[in-house]
């Protein structure tokens, strides 16, 4: 094996140096081995403060697996099972049609609720009883289980509740032991009220859209007030509350919890191939995509599915990204300041790390 670490932390400062990016951390695992951990840029430019490997990001869905992973590790000590009804352990959301929803349909993105309550605002997201009580009364878009759309607000919401319910502890108890069990205790977090030490996000320069719309059922799954923007990013509101379809993190913690997804150490052997291993597919009746998910991951590269296909993370809105890959034994995350709507900068990172392993 090249020396991964060198290799990745030329071309994260080339990134920088470009100007294309402001701030950013790479880390990556093999075989449960740390073999790269840089941070190169700006976390502040107004203050100069550096990237530091702690620094944590709020870089949106990429939280997705910390919430899935949270819910899996109930599912491995048998609090729940893939297939238990959410009912079960939340018996106000079976209205309207929704008592036969499983676990497994709340984690890959088949329980047909993935709309958001007409004119809901920031403060309601920001609101765990009001987010609970609009899932409690969402009508399904089709038969669970039958299709796929992505649930971009609500995936936080309905695992977060489902976990909330089955363990009987909130999310930053649970999300407290998985961040210690990894090593790196506060650094994924919810919602957080020590928001000076995070890194400042920017919208990157926007090219021109062309013909590139919302289609209303993409507004009704994220309505314009909540698109992710470096603005609501830093809004106080939405730092301080527990919104668990994103977070705020560093990389080096979520390149470990994906570590520990392959080595035992998050979820038993047994449970990981729930991750990799496809659950529903097809096209995606929110956004319109090819879509493949495990149970609460997205699966293959996000410019390569099918190159990768057992290939499991989460990405985040800005172009962010984090892993592993069951094949090689590699986990990796890349952390982001500037918020684009591609992801060049994960496929120059990621593809380093995984050409100089391979």
């Amino acid at each position: 094996m090249t020396d991964v670490q060198e290799i990745v932390a030329e071309k994260a400062a080339e990134l920088v140096r470009s100007g294309g990016e402001r701030g950013l951390q790479v880390a990556a695992y093999l075989d449960g081995r740390p073999v790269v951990d840089v941070a190169a840029g700006v976390a502040d430019p107004a203050t100069g403060r550096p990237v530091e490997p702690g620094t944590l990001f709020s870089n949106w869905s990429i939280g997705k697996g910390a919430t899935a992973t949270l819910v899996h590790r109930l599912v491995d000590d048998g609090t729940l099972t893939d297939d238990t009804r959410v009912a079960e352990v939340w018996p106000e959301f079976a209205a309207h049609g929704k008592d036969a929803v499983t676990v497994r349909q709340a984690l890959d993105h088949s329980a047909g609720v993935p709309s958001l309550p007409a004119g809901v605002t920031v403060d309601d997201v920001c609101d765990w009883s009001r987010m609970v009580a609009a899932l409690e009364q969402a009508e399904p878009w089709w038969e669970p289980g039958t299709a796929v759309g992505y649930h971009a607000y609500t995936f936080g919401f309905l695992n977060g509740e489902i976990a909330r319910r089955a363990s009987g502890r909130e999310l930053a108890d649970l999300l407290g032991d998985l961040t210690t069990a990894i090593g790196f205790p506060g650094e994924i977090r919810f919602g957080t009220a020590d928001t000076a030490a995070l890194a400042v996000l920017e919208d990157a320069p926007m090219p021109g859209t062309g013909d590139f719309t919302l289609s209303e059922d993409m507004l009704r799954a994220v309505p314009l007030a909540l698109l992710p923007t470096a603005a609501l990013g830093a809004d106080p509101r939405i730092l301080a509350a527990d919104i668990p379809a994103w977070a705020t993190v560093s990389a080096r913690a979520l390149a470990r919890m994906y570590a520990g997804w392959l080595d035992g150490t998050v979820v038993s052997r047994d449970r990981a191939p729930a991750a990799y291993t496809e659950s529903s597919s097809g096209t995606d009746r929110v956004y319109g995509n090819p879509s493949r998910w495990g149970l609460g991951f997205g699966l293959g590269l996000p410019w390569d599915q099918e190159g990768a296909p057992r290939v499991f993370g989460m990405a985040g809105a800005g172009g962010s990204w984090a892993g592993a890959d069951p094949d090689r034994g590699v986990a990796v995350a890349v952390t982001r300041n500037v918020m684009s709507r591609d992801f060049e900068t994960v496929r120059v990172l990621v593809t380093a790390v995984l050409d100089a392993v391979r």
